[in-house]
């Protein structure tokens, strides 16, 4: 007499489905990866942004006032505290949300101290009212400017190691870049670097 129950998977079956399912995920990984870091680069490149419009309306009162404390970074001495302390005692930030522009992905402030903040996701560089638009003034931490050229990102520097890294430029335009796009003839792509770079707290 033939049975009307339903035939059951086997084991070998089974195994070979869950080794397919591993062999799809282990297949899009790199890109779920690789998108997450880009979601979180275009995060970094708002908040960017938000630290450029702060600035440039410094930069525009150091205008209108003739107040030497305010201004570019460049400007204001060159270095993190001053261009931190006026963006945030100037009133044109408050310490949270400077604390919050200033973060990125395992990279957060220690501090509440705006000239202190111990950790940053960003790097500022001393451009000045002179500078040209596509002088870079803010750039992710996982970049470096080396002697005119830029250094590809190691694939442990913080925060996006070599998966990319964000520029943002004094004309208030910035963009996501790959991390091969460095070299001798980045500025090309990427614009001119000032050759000061206001101090930045370790990632």
């Amino acid at each position: 007499m033939k049975s009307n129950s339903p035939s059951a998977f086997t084991l070998i079956e089974l195994l070979v489905v869950i080794s397919i399912i591993g062999i799809l995920a282990a297949l899009a990984l790199p890109a779920i990866t690789g998108a997450l870091a880009r979601g979180q680069m275009t995060q970094t490149l708002s908040n960017s942004k938000q630290l450029h419009l702060a600035t440039q309306q410094m930069a525009l009162d150091a205008v209108t006032t003739g107040d030497t404390n305010l201004g570019w970074p460049g400007d204001i001495g060159s270095s993190w505290a001053g261009w931190a302390t006026n963006l945030v005692g100037g009133n044109y930030l408050t310490t949270n949300d400077f604390k919050k522009l200033i973060s990125a992905p395992g990279v957060v402030p220690t501090s509440d101290n705006p000239a202190s903040p111990g950790k940053s996701g960003i790097i500022v560089y001393a451009v000045v009212e002179n500078s040209e638009g596509n002088t870079v003034f803010l750039s992710s931490a996982n970049f470096t400017n080396t002697s005119g050229g830029g250094a590809a990102p190691a694939a442990t520097a913080k925060p996006y190691g070599n998966k990319g890294y964000v520029v943002f430029r004094k004309a208030g335009d910035g963009t996501i870049l790959q991390a091969r796009q460095t070299g001798s003839s980045f500025t090309n792509i990427i614009g001119a670097f000032t050759n000061v770079v206001t101090g930045q707290p370790s990632p």
